[in-house]
């Protein structure tokens, strides 16, 4: 038996990311128990989602790696994928090189995920070319991860804003809300569905019944950096009842955005 070590990068606001990584791997060490995990987070001061709060979040996150650095660390994922994405397109990639600059300087060899690039990575693992998604951002960060979706190659045929701006509030919206949420967009062109693209934003328990209805693959930020996070560790990515990207089918392609 192997534990396995993650570092996370989370605003300070954050209760999602902390419940539904550990959700989604205690469930797998129920069918494959030779691998268990533990998790370190650190903090980066945001509780309002705007532009303002989320710059200033990602200034800290050199100073958050370097804390968990000290853990030592498996592997370290940032999870705030609209922090990133706000930024402009291919963001991610400059992220995640300053973390693993700061890991690297502390004497850890830990591999770094980006919640905003592992949503890219997860929908290519799933063949996707187009999706649609559910956001709790306001109408302007929503297309801002719009065009950063777009920027990737992957045409976003529709989106629906929750428009909820305190970061606390997101974190307490009810996950079984989505499965009416979805009804409002047009589904008709997708080939997969990002219930929610935001690690803030509860929706595992939504899944895979969303994904029954539809009939197309259902995926979260959440999903595609537990997605991202075990393949990093070399791992089977297999999860029960957390969609089809977690599955154990699924290859995963690595960073689409430093390939391309």
């Amino acid at each position: 038996m192997t534990d396995h070590h993650i570092g996370m990068i989370v605003p300070s606001s954050n209760l999602t990311m902390e419940t539904e990584l550990p959700r989604m791997l205690t469930a797998r060490e129920q069918v494959l128990p030779d691998d268990r995990f533990v998790f370190h987070a650190a903090r980066a001061r945001m509780q309002h989602v705007t532009p303002e709060q989320l710059q200033a979040m990602n200034a800290q996150a050199t100073r958050a790696a370097i804390e968990l650095a000290d853990a030592r660390p498996d592997v370290v994922a940032t999870a705030c994928l609209v922090a990133i994405m706000a930024q402009g397109p291919g963001f991610h990639c400059t992220a995640e090189d300053d973390i693993t600059g700061a890991l690297r300087a502390e004497g850890s060899s830990a591999p770094v995920v980006s919640s905003a690039g592992a949503l890219l990575s997860g929908i290519a693992a799933l063949g996707a070319r187009r999706v649609a998604i559910v956001t709790p951002y306001m109408k302007p960060l929503t297309q801002a991860v719009v065009d950063y979706i777009t920027d990737a190659g992957i045409e976003v045929v529709d989106s629906l804003s929750l428009e909820v701006p305190d970061n606390l509030a997101v974190a307490r919206l009810d996950p079984a809300d989505l499965r009416e949420h979805h009804r409002k967009l047009d589904l008709s062109g997708a080939d997969a569905l990002v219930l929610s693209a935001c690690v803030q934003m509860p929706s595992l328990p939504s899944i895979e019944a969303v994904q029954d209805e539809v009939g197309i693959p259902v995926l979260s930020a959440a999903t595609a950096t537990t997605f991202r996070i075990l393949s990093s560790l070399g791992l089977e990515t297999r999860v029960p009842h957390a969609g089809a990207l977690l599955s154990g089918t699924v290859a995963d392609p690595g960073d689409v955005a430093r390939a391309a």
